[in-house]
């Protein structure tokens, strides 16, 4: 409210000198309205005092508020609304919020106040190389707050964090491990390791441990440690019982949840936007986050971006009371998440390795949606017997070339052929082969696009001037020419072209009726779940090439289900990033596997930078 208030009486005091916004005299009156609104939002005036609002908005709790601060809120609500009335104002709107982790990173802080922490234990990852864990930084002063003595908050915070050591851990120790063969070196390796670890089973691996140590003093054969998901410690006899002790003892609970000392009803204070550690339980309901929006929306311009998180479990009549609480309380705007509602989000698991059961129907969920999206992508949308196109010819190098398209029935381009006047058979061979090998793409769902970026501006004779074309004057060569012209016709891409259509004659050339609009990717969303409405009836299937890209996963390349399986190094990276809450994918600026997601967004830890969203 006192930054709200201060931007607008500075916005005020700008006018006074340069003049207030465009058409501000037109739009006097609503506009001091709001400013009153906002004023009496910030005193927690009646709801009856309000002016043109059918539902008031969440005002200042004197009770809830320094009184220091909602004085000086008050104070400069006054001010913002004096000088507006005297000068009018020179920003419309002054105010946006963006509650996103990427501010809070950049703030140094955990958590700006109305984005939740996302959890209470984190990596941070040091400039040296390497992570380290850290307690959520909020929480000793919280705990000394709330009446816990040094020695007590200790103990939490090594029940949250873990003691990081070996050193008097339940069986699995120094001495249990010496009896299994591992030697002081080995042992030093893998306490080094701990402080950082997430889980022990990602230390006590074939990279830490050595492979001539797991052949030849353990007894390991290189079919066990090259088998993915292989877990050394089961291996050498530990139960799932001791190992899911050790991890305790090492790497914490990571969540306050049972903690020693805590008191029950301290619990709430510590809640996160999702459940943490294995055990913990608690997390803020969609209400939580829908309120404490809606104490800061009367203060802010224009809406708050933020994702409000539900649980899988979450119902449509979620949803509906969400979106009504939403509005009782006068957001502005407002943006759910279901846990689980896309079919790209990667399986969040915290024990692959000792919890499979859990695991395991999840997975086949998603190879079985793989499957289906594999069948339908490998159809081949076959061309009507009677096809419209054009034929191009055109002069490149003293060599003729002749283009010809062939198209469905809804006008996307479903083929080409190529060929030249003077041209040896060879290479007129090998170009007939390349537009069928371009026709065979085009009809198994690969975008136009993919092959206009591809193949534009490669460079080899016959090259030069170009004579014939309307549009293109000039090429680096026959391909380049040939996918400039395809992505001029069906892609409206002129800014491949060296003369734009305004500066032709009227009679040349040109379409005059508007490119069909694009909409099979609603269709192709329910062909996942119907395969059997792959086909349009009354008519061929649209292909998607001459409109936006779709996923990789569905643009003609090999799913998922069906890659050669990534090196042992890589998919341990990719785990070890997903069992510290991360999504497991690269962050487009930095490459690093720290991606947290938020609703459809995801935010990089390690560099701030945002995907999706701001």
């Amino acid at each position: 409210a006192l930054m709200h208030a201060v931007a607008y009486a500075t916005s005020a005091e700008i006018a006074a000198e340069v003049g207030p916004f465009p058409r501000y005299q037109a739009n006097r009156e609503a506009m001091l309205r709001v400013i009153r609104n906002h004023r009496r939002a910030a005193y927690n005036a009646p709801a009856q005092e309000y002016e043109g609002l059918t539902v008031p908005p969440v005002g200042i709790d004197p009770a809830h508020c320094p009184d220091y601060l909602v004085e000086a809120a008050r104070r400069e609500s006054d001010r913002m609304l004096e000088l507006g009335e005297k000068h009018g104002y020179r920003n419309a709107q002054a105010t946006v919020l963006a509650p996103t982790g990427t501010i809070a990173l950049v703030m140094d802080c955990d958590t700006t106040g109305i984005e939740p922490d996302f959890a209470l234990v984190k990596f941070k990852k040091l400039a040296g190389g390497g992570y380290f864990k850290i307690i959520n930084a909020s929480i000793p002063p919280a705990l000394a707050r709330l009446g816990y003595t040094p020695r007590q908050v200790e103990d939490i915070i090594r029940y949250c964090r873990g003691a990081g050591t070996l050193q008097n851990c339940p069986h699995i120790h120094p001495a249990s491990l010496r009896t299994k063969g591992f030697t002081q070196e080995i042992l030093d390796r893998i306490e080094n390791q701990l402080q950082a670890a997430f889980d022990i089973t990602f230390v006590f691996n074939r990279w830490t441990v050595g492979d001539d140590f797991c052949k030849k003093v353990l007894g390991l054969s290189a079919e066990q440690l090259d088998k993915p998901g292989f877990d050394l410690l089961g291996a050498l006899g530990f139960t799932r019982e001791q190992i899911t002790a050790a991890n305790a003892h090492v790497c914490g609970a990571m969540t306050i949840e049972g903690a020693p000392h805590l008191k029950p009803e301290h619990y709430p204070v510590f809640d996160c936007a999702n459940r943490c550690g294995k055990t913990g339980q608690r997390f803020l309901s969609a209400e939580a986050h829908i309120r404490m929006m809606a104490a800061a929306q009367p203060f802010i311009s224009g809406a708050i971006s933020k994702t409000i998180n539900m649980p899988h479990g979450a119902t449509i009549e979620d949803v509906k009371n969400a979106y009504r609480l939403s509005w009782q309380l006068m957001l502005k705007a407002n943006a759910l998440y279901r846990d689980g509602s896309k079919l790209s989000q990667p399986l969040n698991t915290v024990t692959d390795i000792l919890e499979p059961a859990a695991v395991e129907p999840q997975a086949e969920t998603v190879k079985v949606v793989e499957k289906i999206i594999h069948r339908y992508i490998a159809r081949q949308h076959h061309l009507p017997d009677r096809r419209a196109g054009y034929t191009q010819k055109s002069r490149i190098g003293n060599h003729k070339v002749y283009l010809r398209t062939g198209e469905y029935e809804d006008g996307t381009l479903g083929e080409i052929f190529l060929d030249m006047h003077k041209e040896g058979a060879a290479f007129r061979s090998m170009m007939n082969c390349f537009a069928i090998a371009v026709s065979l793409g085009l009809q198994h769902g690969v975008p136009l696009e993919e092959f206009v970026d591809a193949f534009v501006f490669t460079r080899f004779e016959p090259n030069g001037v170009v004579q014939g074309n309307p549009h293109i004057k000039m090429t680096t060569s026959i391909i380049d020419y040939i996918f400039r012209e395809l992505a001029i016709t069906y892609l409206d891409r002129f800014d491949l072209a060296q003369v734009l259509p305004e500066d032709l004659r009227g009679d040349a050339m040109h379409r005059d009726e508007d490119e069909p609009e694009f909409e099979s990717e609603e269709v192709v969303a329910e062909r996942v779940v119907e395969p059997k409405a792959a086909s349009r009836p009354g008519g061929r299937p649209r292909t998607n090439h001459l409109h936006p890209l779709p996923d990789k996963s569905s643009n003609g390349h090999q799913p998922v289900a069906t890659r050669a399986a990534p090196s042992n190094a890589r998919e341990e990276k990719i785990r070890l990033a997903r069992m510290k809450g991360y999504e497991g994918d690269p962050c487009g600026e930095c490459g690093q596997l720290t991606l947290v997601r938020s609703g459809t967004c995801c935010k990089c830890d390690t560099c701030g930078a945002t995907s999706g969203c701001s």
